[in-house]
């Protein structure tokens, strides 16, 4: 059994100061693996329901065999280890500003991390999401013009509440105008979000897109007691070129 609380890795970033930790959880006597960034908590493994339905919603809709996907935000892996279960997916490409979160997978200080690193469909890039959709560079340093079928974004914690202020140009027309130039056509965009449904910016992907919606997802939060909720959009692009 592990010890009761371990810090496993910290380092300062451009971000600001990361950290991973693993604590026992009182009630079930499990591993729980945290993030923080500063003072914030980006995730933990005890609430993942929505980092899985981000990956199952947002391939759901693409009847193709032979996936090409991408992932924004690398995190504790579970979105990526949800595409890979998809036996659908052929590549998955995972983009992450922060090159110690791949450390901790290519280490294997995090439980999915070796799972991931030695799938030969998958592959992590270090890289800013953002500005690889925004200044063209693409998402696939080896191939900028190549498209997917599926990008699944998982970084920011709302369209509303960003890690950085220079997110907030993807959440806009042009940005998703952008994002929506690396699908291939008929394919899918998929967002995670901690915040209910929001109808503005649903009103934007629905502008943007041929077809959107907002899919709440429940999941059962032991630290309160209760039901909370993520919220995952699902936009599809339209299938001829724009």
């Amino acid at each position: 059994m592990s010890a009761r609380f371990a810090e496993l890795d910290w380092k300062p970033t451009p971000m600001g100061d990361i950290s991973l930790r693993r604590r026992r959880d009182p009630r079930s006597g499990d591993d729980v693996y945290e993030v923080k960034l500063g003072d914030e908590y980006l995730m933990s493994s005890l609430f993942t329901a929505g980092e899985i339905a981000l990956a199952r919603l947002g391939l759901a809709a693409l009847p193709e065999t032979g996936l090409d996907v991408a992932v924004g935000g690398l995190g504790l892996g579970y979105t990526a280890r949800a595409a890979l279960d998809d036996t659908r997916v052929r590549s998955l490409i995972v983009v992450d500003a922060l090159a110690e979160v791949i450390g901790w997978h290519k280490g294997g200080l995090v439980p999915l991390g070796p799972g991931l690193v030695q799938d030969p469909r998958c592959r992590l890039v270090h890289g800013d999401f953002f500005a690889a959709v925004g200044e063209g560079g693409g998402l696939d340093p080896e191939d900028p013009d190549r498209r997917f079928h599926a990008v699944l974004l998982d970084i920011d914690h709302s369209p509303r509440q960003m890690l950085h202020p220079r997110h907030e140009a993807l959440y806009r027309p042009d940005g998703l105008r952008a994002l929506a130039a690396r699908l291939r056509p008929g394919g899918t965009f998929a967002l995670w979000s901690n915040d209910p449904p929001d109808e503005s910016f649903g009103a934007v992907l629905a502008d943007t897109f041929a077809e959107s919606e907002a899919h709440v997802v429940p999941f059962d939060n032991p630290l309160q007691h209760g039901t909370a909720t993520n919220t995952v959009y699902v936009a599809r692009k339209g299938p001829a070129e724009p």
